[in-house]
């Protein structure tokens, strides 16, 4: 018969890993399933790895792993997954199928039902409100489901109402959601924490609960017992796991911030999944978490993303982009990014100024690799905003490579580069049928003959399509006069586009052989693109919106 190993998150409460294995025997004891044993990923003992290995020695190598969760937020979607995957490279040819989340589910609902009217002592359900509060999660969906339990709670049961709320990293807090009721005229209150078992975040809600308490005492504020190890929850998970053993695993993909893009939690699209590391488990450097889950997992779950912010207006920034901005706790900027999307962060967000500005102060790409990564290991979410596409020019592989070298998340977002933006707000086309076929982007930042240079200037005297220069308004005489030298006619259209997209873009045209003189001339200054080629003397109606 396939095996079970129910699997936990850990807790630094006693109590609540007493509750956890209270219950792993209760469903041991029914005789049901075939074989039990429960670990945790963290915090507590027995570690994950323990309770697979049993399994594994009494011979099994088919497991149902069932996530002992209520939600199904990071725990049940990544953490877990990804231990037993560890688990699976611990014991080859070990397979197993995942369950689902335990809820929202009718049994848990009587469950919490019994528990409120345990606290209410007989007192009417009528004149009961209902505070129910959930952990509280960086999941989007997660949350919700908390919101969908107290609805379904509040159904036919003949309280006043029943209000969400969460104790750790979402609103509305405890102490909001009391307010709320106190507001609509509660006089008597259950707060029914959402919870499996003991631990630090139930104690804080009684806490918080009693502080409102003692600040209303007009108000009959009471706090019900966690759902805790019963026969309700037991029958519960013999059900997950029959539909695991059946392929029954109706998870809901639909509203999933790790597959869907969802609005202020774009960073988690796609996001890798990594285990936790037990204190207990013999592997990796032992970073295990140091705390009680009251705030986000630190160095755990940061991430960085590198996003390309177009070529300068506010709105030529990817969706992808913005979305990542306004979910951002970081964000590290270049002076070339759309600053004024910097104006609509929240006022909590951390701008850090990494400004690299010609012949000026400029922040060492040290400095920021260092940045990138510390912010990110503290647990939060980093974008690093850039001018352009982060790998045109823009050294962001080597800030992705210094962040997978710290063990850091990190994603790429690209961006609109000014290469082919500048040429097309100025009304040209880098390409353009029967006219040019090719498109050379080249870097002017160091001149011809320098000794770092990697452009080889007399092959790109030697092409007959378009090139574009960036970083070239201080080289842009000497490299004009080597493309000549090498062959390239001198009566080569080229134009120069100064601040692209923005209300002051100008485009000066030049020939190639006075385009140096005509830039000295007409003041041209970073940023700016010379585009030349053939397209540059195609017919245009001017600068495009």
């Amino acid at each position: 018969m396939t095996g079970l190993v129910i699997v936990g998150h850990g807790t630094r409460s006693a109590a609540g890993v007493d509750q956890f294995a209270a219950l792993v025997e209760r469903v041991r004891r029914r005789g049901d399933v075939g074989d039990v044993e429960g670990g945790f990923i963290e915090l507590s003992r027995p570690p994950l790895t323990d309770a697979v290995g049993a399994l594994v020695a009494r011979g099994h190598r088919k497991l149902v792993a069932l996530p002992l969760v209520l939600t199904g937020a990071g725990h049940g979607k990544g953490d877990i997954p990804a231990a037993m995957a560890r688990e699976q490279e611990r014991h080859p040819g070990l397979t197993y199928r995942y369950g689902r989340p335990l809820g929202p589910h009718p049994l848990l609902h009587e469950a919490l039902e019994e528990r409120i009217d345990a606290a209410l002592a007989g007192a009417d359900r009528a004149g009961t409100w209902v505070a129910l509060i959930g952990r509280g999660s960086t999941d989007p969906d997660a949350n919700a489901e908390v919101a969908k339990v107290a609805r379904l709670l509040w159904e036919g049961r003949g309280y006043a109402g029943v209000e969400p709320g969460f104790i750790s990293l979402a609103s509305p807090s405890v102490p909001a959601v009391l307010e709320r009721l106190r507001r609509l005229g509660a006089r008597r209150i259950v707060v029914a924490p959402y919870f499996l078992f003991a631990g630090v975040l139930p104690d804080r809600i009684v806490a918080r609960s009693a502080e409102f308490a003692a600040a209303h005492p007009d108000i009959d504020v009471r706090v019900a017992e966690v759902i805790g190890d019963c026969d309700a929850l037991a029958d519960l998970v013999r059900e997950r796991y029959a539909e695991a053993l059946g392929g029954d695993i109706r998870m809901n993909c639909d509203t999933c911030a790790y597959r869907v893009l969802m609005p202020g939690f774009a960073d988690k699209v796609g996001r890798p999944q990594r285990p936790h590391d037990h204190p207990d488990d013999p592997v990796g450097h032992h970073h295990h978490h140091g705390h009680d889950h009251g705030h986000d997992h630190g160095h755990g779950h940061g991430s960085v993303a590198v996003v390309g912010g177009g070529p300068g207006p506010d709105d030529l920034i990817t969706v992808r982009g913005k979305a990542l901005l306004e979910a951002a706790d970081v964000v590290v900027v270049d002076r070339l990014a759309p600053q004024g999307l910097l104006a609509g962060l929240r006022p909590d967000v951390l701008v850090v100024d990494a400004a690299k500005v010609p012949r000026g102060p400029s922040m060492a790409q040290e400095a920021i690799n260092a940045a990138l990564v510390s912010h990110a290991r503290a647990g939060r979410r980093v974008v690093r905003l850039k001018g352009g596409d982060p790998y045109v020019f823009g050294r962001g592989h080597e800030e992705v490579q210094a962040c997978t070298a710290a063990g850091v998340p990190v994603t790429v977002v690209p961006g609109v580069s000014s290469a082919i933006a500048a040429p097309a707000l100025a009304g040209v086309p880098v390409t353009h049928r029967g006219v040019a076929h090719d498109v050379t982007v080249v870097s002017g930042h160091l001149p011809p003959g320098h000794p770092d240079s990697l452009v080889d200037w007399a092959a790109l005297a030697r092409a007959r399509g378009t090139v574009v220069l960036l970083m070239a308004v201080d080289t842009i005489a000497k490299i004009a006069s080597v493309l000549i030298e090498h062959g390239r006619a001198p009566e080569t259209p080229v134009l120069a586009v100064q601040d692209a997209g923005q209300a002051d873009q100008r485009s000066v045209p030049a020939r190639l052989d006075e385009i140096g003189a005509v830039a000295a001339r007409e003041d041209i200054r970073p940023p700016a693109v010379f585009v030349l080629g053939p397209v540059v003397a195609l017919p245009t109606t001017g600068p495009t919106a």
